[in-house]
Order: structure tokens, then sequence, then C-alpha cells
């Protein structure tokens, strides 16, 4: 279940699934935010590790505050439905000027991986994205030693379309980076399952 609201003058997306609610953040979610982001060790592949609340605050503060803006990265937080916990957040970049391509990302808590919460948020955005926005492809990029993001990526149809090697300066090395892809056409609904 997907919807849109208005609050005052903000548009903001809220997008549903069976055990998850996914929506921009505010400030009220980043001390949750910071606890998950900010283990090196847990997000050693991840591109942005913060290193105090204020990091995360003016994160939040740089999110659009419309969904499907062209050539912005917009993020969500994935909360549970059980007890409204944040778990993990979501970015979709809307890549060009013609609204036609994005790019996506997840980040989970380390305790709650290996649970279908990352597969079940991803899916939802992804439904959105191609069946209400009328996107063209959806492109995810990963350091091929993240086995457990390729994983996913490849259960929810993605397939992989380059191999770059030691195309990122990340963190003090070169580092490979793998380009998954999945185009409109090639999406599998789960209500066609």
């Amino acid at each position: 279940m997907t919807s849109n609201h208005e609050a005052g003058t903000q548009q903001t997306m809220t997008i549903e699934t069976p055990r998850t609610i996914l929506r921009r953040p505010d400030r009220s979610d980043a001390e949750a935010i910071f606890s998950y982001r900010s283990d090196a060790e847990a997000n050693r592949y991840q591109g942005w590790i913060p290193e105090s609340l204020d990091d995360v605050e003016a994160f939040i503060e740089r999110i659009p505050d419309e969904f499907n803006t062209p050539e912005t990265w917009y993020q969500m937080v994935v909360v549970t439905k059980e007890d409204r916990r944040v778990i993990g957040d979501l970015g979709v970049h809307f890549v060009d000027r013609e609204n036609r391509l994005c790019e996506i990302g997840c980040t989970l808590a380390p305790e709650q991986q290996g649970q279908g919460y990352a597969s079940e948020a991803m899916r939802a955005v992804i439904g959105h994205l191609f069946e209400e926005l009328g996107k063209h492809r959806i492109s995810a990029s990963v350091d091929p030693r993240n086995e457990s993001s390729i994983a996913l990526l490849e259960r929810l149809g993605f397939r992989r379309e380059a191999h770059l090697r030691e195309s990122l300066y990340f963190r003090g090395e070169w580092v490979d980076d793998i380009i998954y892809g999945l185009l409109a056409r090639e999406w599998d609904p789960p209500t066609r399952r």
C-alpha cells in the first residue's frame, strides 16, 4: 500500500509493506539512525558513516521535501509496524532530468538483517517506482565483497551488468564496483507470482 499525503505545504511519501512503513525521516529518528549507521564494521561497504548526531541531523535536513524530484537522493527510514522502531533506511536516487532512471540502496541495522525486511522494503519501493511512477530502469552499485547485498539484488531480479575494476577510491584504497540493473519490463511484481 502506498500513499502520498499533504502535511501543511510539504508533500510526504509513505509506503507500507506487511511488516514495515517506509517514510521520510525526521529529527526524532536521528538517534536510531546514528545507532546503526555509525557502526563502522557493520557498514564497511557504505559510503556514509556519521560521526555524530549532528551529522545525522544535517543529513536529514538535506533530504528533499518531495519524493521523485529529478537529480536528487530521497532517503526513507524503514520502521517496523509492530513496535514503530527505525531499523534501517532506503535511498532512491532520481538520476536524470527526464526522471526515468533511478538508483536504489538499502541499509539495515545488523540485528535486523536476515529477516526479510530489506527484501520486503526494496520490493515495495521498486514496485512503486515502476508501477506508479513509470520509471524505465533501476540500478544499484555494490562492492563485490558485499555478498549479502548481491544476493538481495539477485533475489529481486536485478542482473549484473558490469564489474568495474578499482573504479572507486574508498576509505584509502581503490575498490571494485559491481553495477546491477533492472528494467521495468523485467519486473515481476509479487502479485503475479
